[in-house]
C-alpha cells in the first residue's frame, strides 16, 4: 500500500450514498473526523470550501455530506441527503463559505470546519484525495495547533496534567497494537496533544479498547 492508501478499502471505497466518492463520500469522512476530534456534535459548525469543493459543492452533494459527518452519519446511512434539515431540527447551526483563495493545507478538494459549543472549540482541515479517503493535514484542540502527516488513522492523546510520562503507557500500548510512524508533542497552556501517525489500519475492536483503557484518547 502506498503512503496515502493504507488499507484496500481506501481503494475500492466505502458503501456510500452519492453522487460523488470524493464529493460526497470523502467530505462524510472529514465531517466525521471533525465529530470525533470535538467529541460530540457541535452546536456551530462554519465549514470554509477551497478550490474544487467551493465551485461544485452544491452539486455533489458535499453540503449534506458534510453535515452527515459531523453528526456522525455513516457514508451510507440513508439520512445523509438530509442532513442539513436534520442539524437545523436539533439546534445546530451550519454554515458554508465558498473561498476564493487557495487551499490553506495545499489540496483541491479541502473542507476547514470551525466547530464550536458552550466553552469549547475546535478546527479540523481535511482535503478528499480519492475513493472516499480523506487526509487531515491540519487542526486545532485546546489552541493547540497540529499538522499531522496527511494519512489516516491518527491517534490523538490529551495530557491535561502535562506530565510526560502519562503518555508512556500510551506510547508502549500503541507500538504493540499500532504501530506508528511518527510522533509529536505539542505543548498548550492547559494540556500537551501527543500526536501519532498510525502505519496501517486500525480494527474498530482495537480503537474500542484503547478507549476503554485510556483517558482522553481520540482516534480520527
Amino acid at each position: 500500500m502506498s503512503a496515502n492508501y493504507r488499507s484496500v478499502f481506501d481503494i475500492i471505497g466505502p458503501i456510500m450514498i452519492g453522487p460523488s466518492s470524493s464529493h460526497t463520500a470523502g467530505a462524510v469522512a472529514i465531517g466525521q473526523a471533525g465529530n470525533k476530534l470535538f467529541g460530540e456534535t457541535p452546536k456551530k459548525v462554519t465549514v470554509h470550501y477551497y478550490g474544487s469543493f467551493a465551485q461544485t459543492h452544491r452539486g455533489h452533494g458535499t453540503d449534506y455530506a458534510i453535515a452527515a459527518g459531523v453528526m456522525g452519519f455513516a457514508t451510507d446511512d440513508p439520512r445523509v441527503p438530509n442532513a442539513p434539515e436534520i442539524a437545523k431540527e436539533n439546534g445546530i447551526d451550519i454554515r458554508f463559505v465558498e473561498e476564493p483563495g487557495e487551499s490553506p493545507i495545499h489540496h483541491p478538494n479541502t473542507a476547514v470546519l470551525e466547530m464550536s459549543a458552550p466553552g469549547k472549540k475546535a478546527r479540523i482541515s481535511g482535503c478528499s484525495i480519492g475513493g472516499g479517503a480523506i487526509e487531515i493535514r491540519d487542526f486545532v484542540l485546546h489552541d493547540v495547533e497540529v499538522k499531522p502527516s496527511g494519512p489516516l488513522p491518527i491517534i490523538i492523546f490529551v495530557d491535561k496534567e502535562k506530565k510526560h510520562e502519562n503518555a508512556i503507557p500510551v506510547t508502549t500500548e500503541l507500538e504493540k497494537v499500532a504501530p506508528f510512524s511518527r510522533k509529536q508533542v505539542l505543548q498548550g497552556e492547559d494540556c500537551d496533544i501527543y500526536e501519532y501517525d498510525i502505519k496501517n489500519y486500525i480494527q474498530d475492536k482495537v480503537v474500542k479498547e484503547l478507549k476503554e483503557k485510556f483517558e482522553n484518547i481520540i482516534c480520527l
